[in-house]
């Protein structure tokens, strides 16, 4: 089968999509499809056998200048011109008008693939790609993104604040409407079905429930652990990710604990939330950021770590967590979106905490970290979880599945029939 898969932006260090983006698509080839990804920056790391066409944006948003004013001489077109005034007037552009350009490539080469699956861009102009192309098409959405507007607009403390927020997020009833639209969605876990249903309003009979793998590489550490280091991981330090809840029950534990280290895996905002709890909690000594680092880096740094927390107010899948697993590290989690589905029953591999409930983190690392042996079960059930459960060989087969419900669907319905004699 000939895939074009689309994703607005892919690097594997913007987060779990990335990371998403390059194991399906190696997998997918693996199973002998033929897979072309689509990306807007910052580009992907893909694995050979997989095709990249680069669909080229501003870039607004790339580091160390975000939210930069191009040169006049970089506007190709009046979706650049409505790229830059959407961000200037403090939105996000980038599903929409990589949805835009990516419909023009599309249409130009629409006999060249079988299906279409975007990866949650939901820009408004892929409502058109079955009628340009006349090929089916496929979304997945990790999850709606109007949760992560309500709790960052929950943790907005000022009118002026609050007014960024939804001028930041006014792209998610485009995302929603689109979805409504889709043939089929993909969501990567069961609780994420149910608020695809209700945040989006997509029918439940068009969604498929496709569970995430873990990477081969991630696998239990051979060397001793660090006594006393707490880990965590977050994609992007915002509220959602619950750092602000772990700093504060690390410094509390600290207090009785002066051992202690937290490393967090992810990039600070230069003066924000985070980084003026370290100075009010006065543990700025004692937690070290990483970010950037290879695979090999990070899994090593996994296994580094006594104990590992994953402190989120909510997540659609949580890689992160089930990559932990895989290294065989003890959790303390939140019982929140689907990460009790990926640990399990509490107590199989991971104490479950109330979100935001300090006090209760604090205690549940505390009581972890003291008990050896509970720490040895918890991570033994852990790698064992996924083992069972999370491979991207059985991801990529059960999505190549929905590309054969999609298309049967399709083409009974008058698509082009003809693709079959491609695969």
């Amino acid at each position: 089968m000939r895939v074009a898969m689309l994703s607005y932006r892919s690097k594997a260090h913007c987060g779990g999509q990335g990371v998403y983006v390059r194991h399906l698509s190696r997998e997918l080839v693996r199973l002998g499809h033929d897979v072309e990804v689509f990306s807007g920056q910052p580009y992907p790391e893909l694995d050979d056998g997989v095709r990249l066409t680069r669909v080229p944006s501003l870039d607004l948003y790339r580091e160390p200048d975000p939210f930069r004013t191009p040169a006049r001489h970089e506007y190709r077109d009046l979706v650049d011109v409505a790229e830059v005034a959407t961000m200037w007037t403090a939105g996000f552009p980038e599903p929409r008008t990589f949805s835009r350009r990516v419909l023009r490539l599309l249409r130009e080469r629409a006999g060249e693939f079988d299906v279409v699956h975007d990866n949650q861009s939901l820009g408004a102009a892929l409502l058109c790609v079955e009628a340009v192309t006349g090929l089916p098409l496929v979304a997945t959405v990790h999850h709606p993104i109007s949760v992560d507007r309500r709790v960052d607009l929950a943790m907005a403390r000022t009118w002026q604040r609050r007014l960024s927020v939804r001028r930041w997020y006014g792209f998610v009833r485009m995302q929603a409407r689109v979805a409504r639209g889709m043939r089929m969605v993909l969501v990567p876990s069961e609780s994420s079905r149910a608020d695809v249903v209700r945040e989006f309003g997509v029918d439940p009979e068009r969604v498929r429930v496709v569970l995430l793998g873990v990477d081969d590489g991630f696998v239990p550490p051979t060397a001793p652990r660090v006594p006393g280091r707490i880990l965590a991981m977050a994609s992007a330090d915002a509220p959602m990710k619950g750092i602000a809840t772990l700093l504060e029950a690390f410094s509390k534990l600290r207090t009785e604990r002066p051992e202690l280290e937290l490393v967090l895996v992810t990039r600070p905002v230069p003066g924000g939330r985070t980084d003026q709890l370290l100075d009010a909690l006065a543990i700025r000594d004692h937690v070290r950021f990483v970010s950037g680092i290879s695979d090999t880096e990070l899994v090593e740094l996994m296994g580094s770590a006594e104990v590992a927390c994953v402190p989120s107010l909510y997540e659609g899948f949580s890689l992160p967590t089930a990559e932990l697993m895989a290294t065989a590290t003890p959790l303390v989690v939140s019982r929140a979106g689907a990460i009790p589905e990926v640990v399990g029953p509490d107590g199989l591999c991971a104490d479950l905490v109330t979100p935001g409930d300090v006090g209760e983190l604090g205690a549940a690392l505390g009581r972890l970290l003291d008990d050896p042996e509970r720490r040895r079960r918890y991570g033994a059930a852990g790698r064992r979880r996924v083992e069972e459960r999370f491979s991207w060989r059985a991801a990529a087969a059960a999505t190549g599945a929905a590309y054969d419900e999609a298309i049967s669907g399709f083409d009974a319905r008058g698509g082009k029939g003809s693709r079959r004699a491609h695969r």
